[in-house]
């Protein structure tokens, strides 16, 4: 009975290991073996060893994309990480619309990546200039010109996005909080404020772990709303790391060189995620 139970398990997870190792494991091994040659995308060339990699860190374009990265990543974590709550919050409470809100706040993340970009990029050029003009204010013109503001687009968008998907893992934890306890609390006294801190959060804590995780890989990865709402301007200063790599290898022909950039990439965004993952699961356990 153990082996047949045994032989079935594994003949289960074949399909899956089979399409794990084609699509990630193998693609992942020979592009770390193209990332020290000299790879153009049709021949493979000489062994150069470190050299692309010395390179990149010498390359100032790919690290401005970084920093800026990593900048977007940190600011639209907490946005969306705070308004996917807030909206778990207001969805699970006791409001009559509570399922209709639901569908409507999840429907953004049901809209492909570049469409979003293109129907934000004609709200913040053509409808807030129509604003800023019907008003009277000037800072409303020419959104997405600057570095700064095509930032904060950025941010509106993937925020927009990605809230209601968040929200959705947040009303799985909040659904499971026991009532017996806020009403104990409300009965003994305890503020909404003093519940939410001291037994509902506690209590969703393995919900931030799954929704920054979440977040911080997919905003690290961003490449299609970026192409489609800034295209990296202007002068490249609002270009993501993907959009550098992809630039790179299929712009320029250097695909050994990209290759080499993108698995310093994974490793930054694996030990990134990794730390966090740890940070929170130890967190918990304090909890």
């Amino acid at each position: 009975m153990m082996r047949t139970r045994d032989l079935s398990y594994w003949l289960f997870l074949a399909p899956v290991l089979l399409a794990l190792s084609m699509v990630v494991i193998i693609p992942l091994v020979f592009g770390i073996y193209y990332s020290f040659t000299n790879w153009n995308g049709i021949e493979v060339g000489g062994f150069i060893g470190f050299e692309n990699y010395l390179n990149v860190f010498k390359d100032k374009e790919f690290l401005d994309s970084l920093w800026f990265t990593v900048k977007f990543s940190v600011v639209s974590i907490i946005f969306i990480n705070f308004f996917g709550l807030a909206l778990a919050l207001i969805v699970t409470s006791k409001i009559k619309t509570s399922k209709f809100l639901r569908t409507i706040f999840f429907m953004p993340n049901l809209i492909g990546g570049l469409i979003l970009g293109f129907i934000w990029q004609f709200i913040f050029i053509k409808v807030f200039a129509g604003v800023g003009n019907l008003f009277g204010i000037e800072s409303l013109d020419g959104w997405l010109s600057t570095t700064q503001t095509g930032f904060w687009g950025l941010v509106i968008l993937m925020s927009w996005q990605m809230a209601g998907y968040i929200m959705v893992i947040y009303i799985a934890y909040l659904e499971g909080v026991p009532t017996e306890l806020i009403e104990a609390a409300e009965i003994d006294g305890a503020s909404p404020f003093q519940r939410l801190r001291y037994i509902v959060f506690p209590l969703v804590a393995p919900a931030f772990t799954v929704s920054m995780f979440l977040t911080l890989s997919n905003t690290f990865k961003l490449y299609d709303q970026n192409l489609s709402l800034t295209a990296g301007g202007p002068f490249n200063s609002t270009q993501m790391v993907a959009m550098e790599i992809f630039k790179t290898a299929f712009g320029e022909s250097e695909m050994a060189y990209a290759q080499a950039k993108g698995v310093i990439f994974f490793i930054i965004v694996a030990a990134i995620s990794l730390t966090q993952v740890y940070i929170n699961k130890k967190r918990e356990v304090e909890m």
